[in-house]
């Protein structure tokens, strides 16, 4: 499963190889073009019936994870994040190390040997190591060099009520929506682009967006899902199993009035599950996007994930379908009606 696949690959910011190379792979058996810039973006341009129009879409192909800065004279890895990640969940994961995949645990001063008012206090990084096993330090600097970046073990694991557990789902799950949309034929230019180094500043977009230099793009994301015990209702993101997400504004950008309303009203036309997102925090590559070159319109939708930048982020098959179906679905009606691009473009409202 194309899925399973990608979110089982590593590919921290900076690192997005393995990613990288599978998407070229899946990419040649279509007989497109691809091309990688100088920075590590993937750009696949599929040629339309016309050349009117150029529309982008955007996937990070980046995860958070780790990076290797030291060594304790006992043999374990001192480490810094790469992205947001929460401290809180880290003791006890396991993680691998490297090209080599080195496996590895997260570890910290047993409970048994802490005071008593360090037991009450969230454990911070610089209080943490990974333990590879190794017993000198000399041993650990061969296995595990500084640099080396550090990815959470996990893996693709289907349960209850169509749910999927995995890591990356942020944003392995646009690249594989955008990997489907390739698939389509379209009236204009499409660009699928796959993006690097999104956790660490949206940096891979900009410059992607400043080449592709496009008329409309749709950033396809997974996003944050806090429909979980002891968070109020009116505190929710987005709902796990309610559909994709649409974005009106975050920490960020400011999606396209416009192009937001057009998917909404598409997706409720033909049925499809669709939803808000209720918060305006964090932030996604339509940040750089929307302010390339002289702007662009830009509009996100995004696939609840529940415990997101961890190694057991939960999403709903559902709300999965559902974005791969709006993407789709907001492709074809541009396609088959390329004045809904330029009204959109001349900031004017469209009916379906």
């Amino acid at each position: 499963m194309l899925l399973k696949e990608l979110t089982e690959l590593n590919g921290i910011s900076g690192n997005e190889d393995a990613v990288r190379e599978y998407i070229k792979n899946k990419v040649s058996e279509m007989n497109l073009e691809c091309k990688t810039d100088s920075i590590g973006n993937v750009i696949v341009h599929k040629k339309g019936s016309s050349s009117d129009y150029k529309i982008m879409l955007s996937a990070h192909m980046d995860e958070i994870g780790f990076i290797v800065t030291g060594y304790g004279e006992n043999g374990t890895l001192k480490f810094k994040t790469v992205g947001g990640i929460d401290e809180r969940i880290l003791p006890g994961k396991r993680v691998v190390i490297g090209n080599s995949k080195i496996p590895g645990v997260i570890g910290c001063k047993p409970i048994h040997m802490q005071e008593r008012e360090e037991r009450g206090i969230n454990i911070k990084l610089k209080s943490l190591y990974i333990d590879i096993g190794a017993e000198k330090k000399e041993e650990a600097e061969k296995l595990a060099p500084l640099g080396d970046y550090i990815s959470f073990h996990s893996e693709y694991v289907e349960f209850g009520e169509e749910c999927v557990k995995a890591k990356a789902l942020d944003d392995r799950v646009g690249c594989a929506v955008l990997i489907e949309m390739l698939k389509g034929q379209y009236e204009f230019d499409l660009y699928a682009c796959f993006t690097v180094q999104e956790e660490v500043g949206l940096r891979g977009s900009e410059v992607a967006a400043y080449n592709v230099n496009p008329d409309i793009a749709l950033i396809i994301e997974g996003t944050t899902c806090s429909d979980v015990p002891e968070v109020d209702k009116q505190d929710y993101s987005t709902l796990l199993g309610e559909g994709a997400a649409l974005t009106i504004m975050d920490r960020t950008s400011y999606a396209d009035k416009n192009l937001v309303r057009l998917i909404y009203d598409l997706s409720k036309k033909y049925g499809i599950k669709v939803q808000f997102k209720q918060t305006t925090t964090g932030g996604n590559d339509a940040g750089k996007i929307q302010r390339s070159r002289s702007g662009v319109k830009v509009a996100s939708i995004s696939v609840p994930c529940r415990y997101i930048h961890s190694p057991v982020s939960v999403m709903s098959k559902r709300d999965y379908e559902s974005c791969k179906e709006i993407v789709s679905l907001a492709l074809r009606e541009m396609s088959r009606n390329t004045d809904y691009i330029q009204t959109i473009k001349n900031g004017g409202t469209v009916d379906v």
